[in-house]
This record gives C-alpha cells, structure tokens and sequence, in this order.
C-alpha cells in the first residue's frame, strides 16, 4: 500500500526531520537511512517501523541540521610567551624582517579553535525527540494507508461477490447435465455418420463418461470454499494481503481446471469471465498489506 508522512522538530540549535514513504511490494523491505550520530537508534526505528508495516517498500529518511555555534578560541600563552622570547633573540638584518603578531598566531600550536559540541545528556535528548517524531510520522502514514485500505476492501468485496455469482451461474448452467452431453454427442454423431442406425445406449453410455470426464464439481466446491474463506479475511482487522495473494492463485488454479474442462460454451463463457474477475482480483491484492 502507498502513503507519505512527515514530521520535523528542533531541540536546542538542532532541528531534525522525518519523511516516510511506502510503495507496493510482495514483503516487507524497510530502507531506513540516518545523519551520522544517530546509528544508535537503527534497531529501535526499525522495531518500531516493522511494528506498524507487514507489507510494501518503506523508506524512511532522517535529517539533521544544526544552527551554527560559535566556536571557543584558546591561545597558549606559555607557548606564545616563548616563541616571542626566541624570536626575540635573533638578530634582524636588512633582509630579515621583525615577527609580527599575526605570523606569530599562525605557528602550529599556538591557537585551539574548540568547536562546539553536544553534551551526553543533549545527544540523549536529541535521540530521544527523533524518536518520538518518528512514531507521529507512522501515525500520519497508518491513517494515510488505512484510508486506501478502506476503498481497496469495496472493491474486493465486490470482486468476491462477481466470482461467487459466476460460481453459481456455473452450477446451474443446463450443459453441465448427462443429458445436454448425450444430446450434443448425439447431433456429432449424425452429422459425421452417413447412417443414422447407431445404438442409442451406447450413446447414452458414451454421454455419462463423456459428463463424468467433464464434471467440475470439486472445482465448484472448491470456489465456494474460497469465496468464504476470502470473505472471513476481508472481515478481519489485521493483514491479510498475503493470504488473499495465496488465496487468489488458489482461484486461478480452479478456474482454468474448469475451463480445460468445460464442453459447453456457455461454461466455457462463464469459466473466461472468472478468470477475469479472478486476475482482478489478483491485482488488488497486490496493493494492500
């Protein structure tokens, strides 16, 4: 299933931002990336995330900004001291000028720049509020997907109901008895046949194998069990994407073992619109978790 969510924050000079995003897939495959400083909290986003999501290719990116803190100069007066002092004792020439202050400050040493950092308790309290921004944008992103979710369960309800009306439909289609067999075999047979003398039990036994061969019962029972069973998973309050996926082929499977052995082209028709409604159905299940 798709949806997008976002959330941001500050604490302090750091402002941080998430942004969620799912896509349709068979499993679940999290894509979690985060700003150096923060790998400390990778398993706990990812328990968190893969508690909420079964199914779909999540991506989840945090980002981190800081506000530009004003770093702290030190200069080492002892060593500034003695380097005056030595420099101080060689003699100048024409050639040689005076050490001026500036040089002086640029000897290696003699000036620390100390950029400003994070305490223990600030890095804490900064991992901390990603983490609670996080389980907003999840909510944002649950109530996203959940909203789809309720149009895509109309639609295969709907779905379901199609293959159970073609399911019945099926059932009582007249060209399914040994009679309507023994009927079109008869008319075969009289318009192959320059003698119209044939045996008419033979005929009456050729059409009951014939029906046997042909007969789709366990097929039919066995779209009716679907039906219910995919009516049960639709009616439940939890995932269930992969067991109709599982449940779709299971369909699949039945309506083209009908159709291989429907010898009537109204079956014949009825088993093509069920694998219509059935490859539908198939591709719904694909989006939803």
């Amino acid at each position: 299933m798709t949806g997008f969510a976002s959330t941001s924050g500050t604490l302090g000079p750091s402002r941080w931002s998430w942004e969620i995003k799912t896509v349709n897939a068979k499993g679940l495959d999290l894509r979690l990336r985060l700003p150096p400083g923060f790998d400390v909290i990778e398993v706990e986003a990812r328990k968190r995330i893969t508690s909420h999501l079964a199914r779909g290719t999540c991506y989840a990116n945090l980002t981190l900004t800081r506000e530009l803190a004003q770093a702290e100069v030190r200069i080492n007066q002892s060593a500034l001291t003695a380097l005056i002092q030595a420099v101080e004792s060689v003699p100048t020439t024409s050639s040689l000028r005076p050490a001026s202050l500036d040089g002086l400050l640029q000897v290696r040493g003699i000036v620390d720049v100390i950029e400003a950092s994070d305490t223990q308790e600030q890095k804490a309290a900064l991992t901390t509020a990603a983490l609670t921004g996080l389980d907003q944008a999840l909510e944002q992103l649950i109530l996203m997907r959940s909203s789809e979710g309720a149009a895509l369960h109309t639609i295969l309800a709907a779905r379901i109901e199609k293959i159970a009306h073609l399911t019945q439909a099926a059932e009582e289609t007249p060209g399914r008895t040994p009679e309507a067999v023994m009927a079109r075999l008869k008319q075969s047979i009289e318009a192959l046949s320059s003698k119209h003398g044939f045996d008419e039990a033979r005929l009456y036994q050729e059409a009951l194998i014939l029906a046997a061969k042909a007969d789709i019962r366990e097929e039919l029972d066995r779209l009716k069990a679907h039906v219910d069973a995919a009516r049960e998973l639709l009616a439940q309050d939890q995932p269930v994407g992969r067991k109709l996926d599982f449940l779709a082929q299971e369909f699949s499977r039945e309506a083209n073992t009908l159709c291989a052995k429907s010898n009537d082209p109204q079956l014949t028709a009825l088993g093509m619109d069920l694998r219509v409604e059935i490859e539908q159905l198939r591709e719904q299940v694909q989006n939803i978790e």
